[in-house]
């Protein structure tokens, strides 16, 4: 990585961030070329199913710092008000075991008796209104998770108004609703979504129709995002003022997070290698990967790249299934014998079938199927490549620069580490010639690998192998601790009191579930605040979710086309799902819709 000119800025550091199950999910992700990771702790976190201990974090941590990658724990659920000790008490843990951050949504964790951690304000608190991400840099946010929605356009001029990291969604899986402010779930089936328990409503197959009947799609999936796959546009959301490039998936197993992860390192290094004196990397070490990575081999319902070219994308659902497609087939030559695949039958249902075996350019599967002639073949189960990753597919190493002197030996690694520990013995000339280079290469039980070799002896003396190798092992322990010592930690920045929240009343979509929220607010200038949803209940008609996604849009039937009069229908509009009753309401002029449950 080049330097830049006397006078010209720092290169501004590119994090990738991968997602955690749990900690050696997290391990993957590292070694795969990650820069950071995120994922949930005991409690609070919004994957209820993605839990993890203290401890497990704790070594996480050590782990992930040793290139110098940053761990994130979600605490980003609403917190209620007898949970308040118990969130203090985890905080504090997480801080104890070295956390860099915390990713929160629930404004009352600003005023608990917290430790100097540093706060990222996550999607789930709606961040798509410059105004209010200027608030949450005063409050005291170091870094801002931006609503998946957004454009280009608005990534840059909030980008523009910050001096807070900008992180986005690169990646994965698609929320209909702005993150955090969806209730359908808890509406429907008391599982609330910013209570870590969404029950997936949004993936259901619906039927819509208008206000006398008339049905315009008929059990299709059609809130059913397509997953996000912004792979193109890396270069121009880096442009924009990105810093941070978000992977979702805390619920994906391993060979998710390695591929996925493995793939957006290279196109990130790409663009580092190609404008050093703009951009580095957040974090050190280079993964060498056995694999190609591929994208559509992972779990995906098809890909969109949403809303960052424009605000009315089309093409952005998956209606006939919410289940994955995986990759495309060409000819049944590439299948393998116990591969799953899936089509789409004539009448548009999906079929997922394993594969016995491929004779002949006929596929011969599993059970008694017939695929329409033409239709399109997806892999969703690949045997060979799931054979591949279940193996060890990255290590991840440290450059390092080691000296031997007349009596010593130093070291200066890639993080700007150094060490010098004695020899406890002086050299002595050589009876033959001695490769001083194949003893101290030996590095491979550690995350470190030589990158280079000076001699400040003469190039003709000798020292014992057993001496250089107890040194070397010396000097690997001393760079690992001085790299603990030197390790900097972002802590949370001071809040202004003089900051004035950009509403003065505040609905039940503004999530406020305890009275340290409340005394936030109101100390920020807020004069009404309406509990949340999950504290006080909701009401037929209430708005359970707020969308940029428009179904008529999707559906070729925009309210502005003349698709939409030829069409007749009258408003409202419906969906229906079993006993589950939703009213559409459009509003055409900011492009988007609200749902309301009947």
């Amino acid at each position: 990585m080049g330097k830049p000119v006397s006078g010209a800025p720092e290169p501004r550091p590119l994090e990738l961030l991968s997602p955690a199950a749990n900690a050696e999910v997290a391990r993957q992700a590292i070694l795969h070329g990650a820069d950071a990771v995120y994922i949930g702790a005991s409690s609070h976190g919004a994957r209820k199913g993605a839990s993890n201990s203290v401890d497990d974090i704790r070594e996480l941590v050590k782990f992930s710092h040793i290139y110098r990658a940053r761990v994130y724990v979600t605490v980003n659920t609403i917190v209620f008000e007898d949970e308040i000790p118990q969130v203090e008490r985890l905080i504090w843990q997480l801080y104890s075991a070295g956390v860099d951050a915390l990713i929160v949504q629930d404004m009352g964790l600003l005023r608990m008796k917290l430790p100097p951690i540093a706060l990222h304000a996550s999607t789930q608190c709606d961040n798509r209104d410059i105004s209010r991400i200027r608030f949450l840099e005063k409050a005291g946010f170091s870094q801002v998770v931006l609503a998946r929605e957004l454009t280009l356009g608005e990534i840059r001029a909030v980008c523009a108004s910050t001096s807070m990291a900008v992180e986005c969604f690169i990646h994965g899986a698609l929320c209909v609703s702005y993150s955090g402010r969806c209730y359908a779930s808890y509406a429907i089936g008391g599982r609330s979504a910013n209570r870590g328990e969404c029950g997936q409503v949004c993936r259901l197959p619906f039927t819509l129709s208008d206000s006398v009947g008339k049905i315009v799609a008929r059990d299709r999936h059609l809130l059913s995002l397509r997953d996000f796959n912004a792979s193109r546009l890396i270069g121009e959301m880096i442009e924009a003022g990105v810093s941070s490039f978000k992977i979702e998936g805390r619920l994906k197993d391993a060979d998710y997070v390695k591929n996925v992860t493995a793939a957006y390192r290279r196109i990130i290094d790409g663009y580092i290698v190609a404008h050093p004196d703009e951009v580095c990397r957040a974090s050190y070490g280079a993964s060498e990967i056995s694999f190609t990575p591929q994208l559509d081999k992972s779990f995906n319902r098809g890909f969109t790249e949403y809303f960052l070219r424009g605000k009315s994308p089309l093409h952005i659902a998956s209606m006939l299934t919410p289940k994955s497609l995986g990759e495309t087939i060409d000819s049944p030559a590439q299948l393998n014998n116990g591969d799953g695949i899936s089509f789409f039958d004539a009448g548009g249902v999906y079929t997922g079938v394993n594969v016995n075996k491929v004779e002949g350019g006929r596929i011969i599967a599993a059970r008694n199927v017939r695929i329409p002639r033409g239709a399109e073949i997806h892999r969703t189960f690949d045997v060979k490549w799931q054979q591949l990753m279940a193996r060890d597919t990255a290590s991840r190493r440290l450059d390092v620069d080691i000296t031997i002197g007349d009596g010593w030996l130093s070291a200066v690694d890639e993080r700007g580490v150094a060490a010098t520990v004695a020899l406890g013995v002086r050299p002595e000339p050589a009876k033959k010639e001695f490769d001083f280079h194949r003893v101290m290469a030996k590095l491979g039980n550690t995350p470190y690998r030589l990158r280079s070799l000076k001699l400040d002896i003469p190039a003709s003396s000798y020292i014992p192998p057993s001496v250089l190798a107890d040194a070397r092992r010396n000097l690997v322990a001393m760079l690992d601790a001085a790299n603990l010592a030197t390790y900097r930690f972002d802590r949370r920045r001071p809040e202004d009191a003089d900051a004035v929240y950009p509403e003065k009343s505040l609905d039940y979509r503004h999530n406020v579930a305890n009275s340290l929220a409340v005394d936030f607010y109101r100390s920020h200038g807020v004069t009404h605040i309406e509990k949340a949803a999950e504290c006080r209940g909701m009401k037929p008609g209430e708005v359970v979710m707020t969308t940029r996604y428009c179904i008529l849009r999707e559906l070729g039937l925009c309210r502005k086309t003349e698709a939409f009069r030829k069409a007749g229908l009258r408003e409202p509009l419906y969906l229906r799902s079993g006993n589950t009753h939703l009213a559409l309401h459009f509003n055409c002029d900011d492009c988007g819709m609200t749902i309301t449950r009947q």
